[in-house]
């Protein structure tokens, strides 16, 4: 993949909310391969801020901006946004730490396709796997309902009608392609398409915002890429680890929040009432695991 050109220029930009060490690897990452670095902190109370002030002060191209409260992922996004000046947006969450050439193949990929508004990485586990997410489907009611219910050991026979909306059990394509959605854990974005979208959604406050861009985009006619060889590897659910049930809660406040708006008026009632009650059965069973495994750590011997 070739560099971008001089009169491109990158922004990265990170919301951090207590990502521990990670959040210096990440910014590390990114220093080298862009043309800025904003970090937006949503009032962090562990020691995560503290190298990035560090390297702040040895790099100008680092800006840092201190929220006075936790705004929500898709509020402080649009925050830096706002501060930025780059021609492209790289989206990047504090988990994720880019190989070398990433921010150049992102942006080799959409130079070709000056009809791309958005791209995602391969994002990639520690253990060096696909992660699943980063490229997928968008996960309409239909086959939300299948993937709740167990209805996908049904996609051999009946593919078309059973198949899940993650694609990276499916083999890795050799180019950029374009797909229906990538994750928020790495999205570039094009300013001329951002202008002519608009900002993320601030109704989320995390989780979702990202597949509502996406639907967005491309009910503007903007391609969204995947390019599989800007590898990513992404450290999933470091900032989560401390509150996993408001995480929980408002992933699936989102979910509802994205189907209501994008799929009310395509889908049966009934079905859309059987998908919500498997959206909240879901958070339910899901925060029962979460609680029940604090009380067993936290109860004396």
């Amino acid at each position: 993949m070739t560099a971008p050109t001089p009169a491109e220029r990158v922004s990265v930009l990170i919301v951090n909310y207590n990502a521990g060490a990670g959040l210096a690897l990440c910014v590390r990452s990114t220093l080298s391969q862009a043309d800025e670095v904003i970090v937006v902190d949503n009032a962090s109370h562990d020691d995560s801020m503290q190298a990035i002030r560090e390297l702040a002060n040895e790099d100008a191209r680092l800006v840092i901006i201190a929220n006075s409260s936790n705004l929500g992922f898709a509020r402080a996004c649009n925050i830096a946004a706002a501060a930025s000046h780059g021609d492209y947006l790289l989206f990047l969450n504090p988990d994720c730490v880019l190989a070398p050439d990433a921010v150049a193949g992102l942006v080799a990929a959409m130079q070709a396709d000056t009809g791309a508004g958005m791209a995602g990485g391969l994002l990639l586990n520690a253990d060096g796997t696909e992660q699943a997410g980063g490229r997928r489907l968008v996960p309409t009611p239909w086959r939300t309902f299948v993937r709740a219910f167990g209805l996908r050991s049904l996609a051999d026979r009946y593919p078309r009608l059973f198949n899940g909306y993650d694609l990276h059990r499916q083999p890795l394509p050799k180019e950029p392609v374009a797909i229906e959605a990538i994750s928020g854990a790495c999205m570039m974005v094009r300013r001329e398409a951002m202008c002519d979208v608009g900002l993320l959604d601030e109704g989320y406050f995390m989780h979702c915002e990202d597949l509502d861009w996406c639907m967005r985009f491309r009910q503007r006619g903007w391609r969204v890429l995947f390019v599989p060889s800007a590898r990513v590897t992404h450290f999933k659910g470091v900032c989560s680890r401390a509150r996993p049930v408001f995480v929980e809660w408002h992933k699936h406040c989102g979910m509802v929040r994205f189907y209501r708006r994008f799929f009310r008026h395509q889908y049966p009632g009934v079905l859309m009432w059987a998908v919500m009650l498997a959206v909240w059965l879901r958070f339910a069973a899901v925060s029962c695991v979460h609680l029940a495994r604090k009380w067993f750590r936290i109860r004396p011997a």
